[in-house]
């Protein structure tokens, strides 16, 4: 799903996506959840803990590239002591993804175990992909699944909705049926999904969302900014004036002398999206 998030999420459709993926986790062994490592909080969904249960699950923190890898760091201990596996992944470039077949075998040993005991050895382990939109759910399937995309042949008992992608060393991988939702009820959720690009820009205005992000930036982040745009003394400014200024610092200026700060927000926004701001990570 490389689309921008424009899903109106329901609670008719919520119910449905809840009772298929209730109705799917019957058919795996495990469950891989992609979130993006730059927000790896907000781009979660929030009942998935309770929708999987105790399903052994492994994590991929995607665009691991564009995040703080200190943060990622902590964010896989912060997991390993819940008994989660996470890894740190790129699914575009593929960059990690050859960890993540030992990765299944590992959390799933038992199984395996236990299949070998019952003459089963051979058995294929099925793992469902689960993540919100645009934590690059099909980009990691595409690229888990090769060129072929082979999608396994119809099993009884499986409905022609779900599709399976056979990845070889006898994992298989089930694509989510239905959409997940963000924590939406939370408006700071929304801005951060808005600062990765997940929300189209149209949607909300693009000044609001530089100066939330800026807010950001000067709390966590203030050598960031001074670095990139070449400023000092901002850390007292509103975070409206600091755009004004890293808007004049880039010659963004109108009539009168004032800074065209609409185009600064763009410039902005574009700059922390393609990683020139450096390596960071917001929740």
């Amino acid at each position: 799903m490389n689309e921008k998030m424009t899903v109106q999420w329901f609670p008719g459709h919520m119910a449905k996506t809840r009772r298929l993926i209730k109705e799917s986790l019957s058919m795996v062994d495990a469950v891989c959840e992609l979130v993006d490592a730059r927000i790896p909080e907000s781009s979660r969904n929030p009942e998935l803990d309770e929708i999987v249960g105790s399903k052994p699950r492994i994590v991929l923190l995607n665009k691991c590239d564009l995040a703080d890898p200190n943060a990622t760091a902590r964010k896989i201990k912060e997991l390993a002591e819940k008994g989660v596996t996470a890894l740190p992944v790129d699914c575009r470039s593929g960059k990690g993804l050859e960890k993540f077949q030992p990765a299944v075998r590992e959390v799933l040993k038992e199984k395996i175990r236990a299949n070998t005991e019952k003459g089963m050895a051979g058995k294929s382990l099925r793992v469902m992909v689960v993540g919100i939109p645009n934590t690059g759910k099909s980009s990691f399937i595409n690229r888990m699944a090769g060129k072929n995309r082979a999608k396994v042949a119809d099993k009884p008992g499986v409905t022609r909705s779900n599709q399976w992608f056979a990845i070889g060393s006898g994992i298989e991988l089930l694509d989510t049926p239905g959409v997940l939702w963000p924590k939406f009820e939370d408006p700071e959720v929304g801005f951060k999904l808005a600062f990765i690009g997940s929300v189209k820009d149209e949607i909300l205005d693009s000044q609001e969302i530089a100066v939330r992000l800026l807010l950001v930036l000067q709390k966590n982040y203030p050598d960031r900014l001074r670095e990139r745009y070449k400023i000092t003394d901002f850390e007292d400014l509103e975070p409206y004036e600091l755009l004004e200024l890293i808007g004049a610092k880039r010659g963004m200026l109108i009539k009168g002398g004032e800074t065209d700060t609409e185009r600064a927000a763009v410039m902005l926004l574009d700059e922390y999206r393609s990683g020139k701001l450096g390596k960071l990570t917001l929740d």
